[in-house]
Order: structure tokens, then sequence, then C-alpha cells
């Protein structure tokens, strides 16, 4: 770092420690916090809604506001995933499959408080990173085009073979439909209307959010309203010994947090790449390296949780670079930003690391300090956040539906939003309950359209000549690698390629082979109908779902075929033969082994039925005033809560909810039958 460069950093320090813009700082960050903690909300819509307001203020104090509301929300993200299984946002996803396991163990305040250290050093990490590199990394961006994006993205995708763990041709399936599935809406090369059904809602595709609130909150809301207990049982609980573990866990896997950090930073400045996978990527990294990981990743240990959130806090500063050096957006809050860029008067691109470079800098020590200051509000607070996981599920429950259903609404504010968490979250149960991976479906739903883009404008642009470059060849060949590495070890397990043939047999169904059966009809429909497409909008989607078909197949076969899975599914497969392909399962186990098949089902329909029967309610009277139905109905159906507890829930949640999505947050909801039938009842919020 020159002479220059050090003294704009001092300079852009001083001034954002000025303390009319550290308060400013400060106000953000509380604002993200707060947004964290709602899953689904996200800092978007804030993000958007104070734009204007920093129009009168200069730019250090503006970015301050605005990227300290940024940098925090990611910071409050896992507290909903470990507390409650539910992601507080996309990026927060990885973060659920280990912190969640050490919740319903007790370790509630030790997950908290790593997630917090490690976004700490994540966020401070990335900053820092930011601010060395990027004169240096200016000229690097300019020679990545849509061929090495391309390549970012299959890299990405060959975590399936990771994120599958004992089942790689289930994960394969799944993540071909999660491919499928985001190729859904308007073909941008020819405009066909891909498998939108005639719903206008289909034309722009899924929107992310429902789709991940259906697949990750709906089940392990579902397993808590199955099994009856708080979500720690009867777990011993010590939240300060918790919160010291958790901090010294970070520092015992610094090397770690730093690998992490330093993934979400680079994939953060890669446009398109996205935060809702460099989470995963970052976890696949540590379930690949770790010691000892492929026996603990998923049923609840620390470094996953470490991970998680170092990558996916660190990405703020990495999303920064093509932002200030392009103006490129290296995420969807960074394309609010550059409107700051415009009401200032700031150009990105040279003058940024020239002329402007003080004001460069202060978003870099923003960053930093904001990601400082959250993780210290959350240490002070996380003692009663982990309480939480102590509280009896009907006290809990019904408040959290009543913001997904708002967060998933988030998505396209459509009707169709609130649809699609209602699938997505009875086949994410269903997935949990015959131990499907989750991840690799939602590894391929968001890189899907990534993976398309990219490979049409490298084939416009270059030829065949793009597969030639080097960063491509590199790319591709760790991707090839991370795909066929559990085949090849599967192989060496048995000792050769004719030993592992050798274990299948005759056929044996169960009744659980149907949803592989069903994975397997989907597919069919799905090519049956791309086959009649133009050319240019079939190509990818049928290549895409032929593979996935195959991989269903193959993986129908090797359920119901090889003997050694039989033997496991019965139980009657010895130690030694079980130990032969045992790896981890790559997903949250459920928890309702307890109960009889028949409670099982009996309670999940009643589960299922309370949602439908707020969206029924939701679209009759409209939100608002079906959330005290709601939560007064569910408590007292469920557990008899006392009305002394029930009032003060249902009235409460009723008056925050008002407030912060009528006033503070604006929301345009979607229209009611007593909205369309009585006109004078559209003044009342949500009707």
């Amino acid at each position: 770092m020159d002479m220059s460069m050090l003294d704009a950093a001092t300079t852009a320090l001083l001034t954002i420690l000025d303390p009319s813009r550290l308060l400013l700082l400060a106000v953000g960050v509380v604002m993200g916090l707060s947004l964290g903690v709602l899953p689904g909300i996200g800092g978007l819509a804030a993000t958007a809604l104070l734009l204007p307001f920093t129009f009168t203020m200069d730019p250090h104090a503006a970015f301050a506001l605005l990227l300290g509301l940024g940098a925090a929300t990611a910071t409050g993200d896992p507290i909903p995933a470990i507390l409650f299984g539910v992601p507080g946002g996309a990026g927060s996803a990885a973060t659920v499959l280990d912190g969640y396991p050490m919740a319903k163990r007790g370790e509630a305040g030790r997950a908290l408080s790593a997630a917090y250290m490690s976004s700490m050093i994540g966020g401070v990490f990335g900053a820092m990173l930011m601010g060395l590199t990027l004169p240096l990394l200016r000229p690097l961006m300019l020679f990545i085009g849509s061929p090495e994006l391309l390549a970012f993205s299959c890299l990405g995708l060959s975590m399936v073979a990771v994120l599958s763990g004992n089942a790689p041709l289930r994960g394969l399936t799944a993540a071909g439909l999660g491919l499928m599935i985001s190729m859904i809406g308007a073909d941008p090369q020819t405009g066909t209307l891909r498998w939108t059904m005639g719903s206008l809602y289909l034309w722009e595709g899924l929107p992310l959010i429902p789709a991940i609130l259906g697949l990750f909150a709906i089940p392990e809301l579902a397993d808590l309203a199955i099994s009856r207990t708080s979500i720690a049982g009867g777990a011993p609980f010590d939240a300060k010994a918790g919160m010291r573990e958790g901090a010294m866990d970070c520092f015992r896997n610094f090397w770690l947090v730093v690998r992490c950090s330093w993934i979400g930073s680079t994939l953060g400045a890669v446009p398109g790449i996205g935060g809702s996978v460099i989470d995963w990527v970052a976890y696949g990294h540590a379930l690949r390296t770790e010691k000892g990981a492929e026996q603990t990743f998923g049923s609840g240990d620390v470094r996953g949780v470490i991970a998680s959130e170092a990558s996916n806090n660190s990405r703020e500063g990495g999303a920064l670079v093509p932002t200030v050096a392009f103006g490129i957006p290296g995420s969807a809050g960074m394309a609010i930003l550059l409107g700051a860029f415009l009401m200032h008067g700031l150009v990105p691109g040279p003058d940024m690391l020239s002329v402007n470079l003080s004001v460069t800098y202060s978003m870099v020590w923003s960053i930093a300090i904001a990601n400082i200051l959250g993780a210290g509000i959350c240490y002070l607070l996380s003692g009663q956040f982990a309480k939480l996981a102590q509280l009896r599920y009907t006290l809990i429950l019904p408040s959290v539906l009543s913001i997904i259903f708002i967060g998933a609404f988030q998505g396209s504010q459509q009707w169709g939003d609130l649809y699609t968490m209602m699938i997505f979250g009875l086949v994410g149960w269903t997935m949990k309950m015959l131990k499907w991976p989750r991840p690799p479906l939602i590894l391929g739903l968001v890189l899907g359209a990534s993976v398309e883009r990219y490979l049409f404008i490298s084939i416009e642009r270059y030829g065949i000549e793009w597969f030639s470059r080097p960063i491509v060849l590199v790319l591709f060949g760790f991707a090839a690698l991370g795909l066929l590495r559990p085949l090849i070890r599967d192989a060496r397990a048995h000792g050769s390629w004719r030993n592992m043939l050798a274990d299948y047999g005759r056929p044996a169904f169960r009744a659980t082979d149907l949803f592989n059966l069903l994975f397997i009809a989907v597919l069919v429909l799905m090519l049956y109908e791309a086959a009649g497409w133009n050319f240019k909008a079939k190509i990818i989607p049928m290549v895409v779902g032929i593979s996935a078909l195959i991989f269903a197949v193959l993986s129908l076969v090797n359920q119901v075929c090889r003997r050694l899975e039989r033997e496991r599914r019965h139980g009657l497969a010895d130690d030694a033969k079980a130990n032969v392909s045992r790896k981890i399962h790559m997903d949250l186990a459920s928890d309702t082994a307890h109960l009889t098949r028949k409670q099982v089902f009996t309670r999940a329909a009643s589960f299922f039925g309370w949602l439908t029967g707020f969206l029924v309610s939701m679209s009759i009277i409209g939100l608002v005033p079906t959330v005290p139905l709601f939560i007064a109905g569910y408590m007292r159906t469920e557990a008899r809560e006392p009305w002394r507890i029930v009032l003060p829930m249902a009235i409460g949640m009723t008056v925050f909810i008002a407030a912060l999505f009528n006033y503070f947050l604006p929301m345009a909801w979607p229209p009611t039958f007593l909205g369309h039938w009585f006109p004078a009842l559209k003044v009342i919020p949500s009707v």
C-alpha cells in the first residue's frame, strides 16, 4: 500500500469516526440486526427505503448508514437459523445444518457465539481484503468474462457431490430438478415460455426466498409441531459458558475462519454468483478439508456454523469490488447502493480509486466497523436469544410462522409466493423424512439461471474457443474432480469396480421408493413439454433434464437392487459391511423417531392444515387480521395456553407486523375477498 492509499485510508477512518457519522452507522447496524432476525425479510426493502433520506447527507455519512444496515443484516441472519432452523436469509441456509442441532442439544449460546465471532472476523477480513487489493483486483476483474463466470457457477454446482453426503445419486437428481425449476419462465434467448402452465406469476421464474423458506423453514417447524417439545428439549443449558466456548471455537479454528472468509470475499466479488450459494461453497470446502468433518458435520459441529457465517459476512466486502470499480453490482444490495452513487455525483470506475479514494475507503471502514458493532450488540443480547430455545413450541411456532408468511410474500408480493412456499414446504418435509438431501436442490435452483445465461453468452461471443481459457480449464477440472470423487471413493471402498457392481441383486420395492418414482415422473413430464420448444430454448433444459432423469433412475436402481442398501434399510447389515459406504447424511435428521408413523402423519396433517387455514383466512380478511386469530387459535387448540399468555402474544405480534409493514417498510398486500366486495374495507391495513 503506497503513501497516497495509506493517507486516504487514514483520512477515511477519521471521517467515519466523527460522532454524527458513527451514530448513523450504528443506526444502520441496529436496523440491519432487527431485520436479520426476521426470517426471509432481509435488508433490501429497508435499504431502498433509506435511500431518499441520504440525499442531504455527505457521501461518507450516506454510505455509513446504508452499508451498516447491509453488513449487519448478515450478522443477524444466523439467529433464527440456529434457534428455530429457519434461515434468516438465503445466505444463512447452510448454518441451519449444524446450528440447529446444537440448539437442540442445549448449545444455542455456543452456536450463536461462534456465529457472531466468525461473522465479525469474516466481515472485517472481507473489508480489509477489499481495501488492500482493490487496486490490484481491478485489472483481474477486467480479465474475467462470461466463460470464467460460467466456470465459477459450475464449480459451485460441483459442491452437490459433497452436500449429498451418503446419497450422491439422490443429490445429483435433486440438483438436476433444481436446475430445471430455475429455468421456469420466459427464456431470455427466444422469449419461449417454459413450464409456466399458463400462469403469469411464473413468467419471471420462481422467487428464491419462498423456495428456501419452504425447503428449510417449514420442515423444521413441522418437526417441532409434531414432536411437541421445546427446541432444546430437556438438554442442560448454560448460555454464559456457551458464549465463551463459541468464541474460543473461532480462535481454535482460526485458519478455517480465514479460508472461508477468503472464499466469501472472493466469490462475492464475482458478479452473478450471489450470496445464496457462497455459504454452501464454504460449507462444502470445510466438509472436504476439516479432519473428521464427514462424521460430524450436519449433526451439530460448530465448524459448520463457523464456515458458513465467516463466508456469509465476508462477501459484502468482496461485492464492493465490482460495484466501485466498474459500476457492476456484486449483489442486490449493491445494486441499490449504486443509486446512492448517482445521488451524490459519484461515478464508479477509475475516479473511485484516485480522486474519490477516501470515499472508497470510508466504505471499507463502514463495513468493518458495522461488523464489530453488530457482533457486540448480538453478544449483549445473546443470553436472551438463547433462552428462546428452552420455550415450549406453542409459544414460538405461531409467531415465527406469521413472520415466515410475510418473508415468503417478499419474493414478488403475489399470491404465488405463498403457494410456492407451501409446495416447497411439503416437498422439503417429505425429503427430510425420507433422507433426501435438500441442499443440492437449492444449489441447482440458485445457479441454474446463471449457468444457462453465461453458457449462451460464451458461445455467442467466443464460439468454442472459450473452453481453452486457462481459468476456465482449471475451474472445470476442479468441478469434474468434485463430481466424480464420491463414485471413485465408493469403488475404492469396495476394492474394485467389479466388487461394487457385484453388490447388486434382485429388486425389492418399498413404499418410500414412490418418492423416487415421483421425481422420475416430474422429470419425464418436463422433458415431454420441452421437446416442442425452439432449439435454443430447449437445448439446456433437455441436457439437464436427461442427465437428471438418468441419475434418478440410477438412484432408484441403487435403492431397490443394492444388497447393502436393502440390508441397511431393514437394519440387517453388520457394522463391517455398513461402514464400507457409510458417510454423513448431509441434512438435518428428523426428530420424530420416538413417535409412531400414525402419530407423525396425523400431527403433520394438522400442521399443514393450520398453514392452509392461514392462507384461507388471509385471502378473506387479509394478513394482519389473520395473525391474532392464528396465534390465539393455535395456542389455545394445541396446548390450551392460558389467555393471560395468549392475548399479549396475539396483540403484540399483530401491532408489530402492522406497524413495521404498513408504515416503516410499506408492502402492497394481496387483494382479499372482503376488500373486493366491500371497497370501503380497503382502508384497513392488509384488507
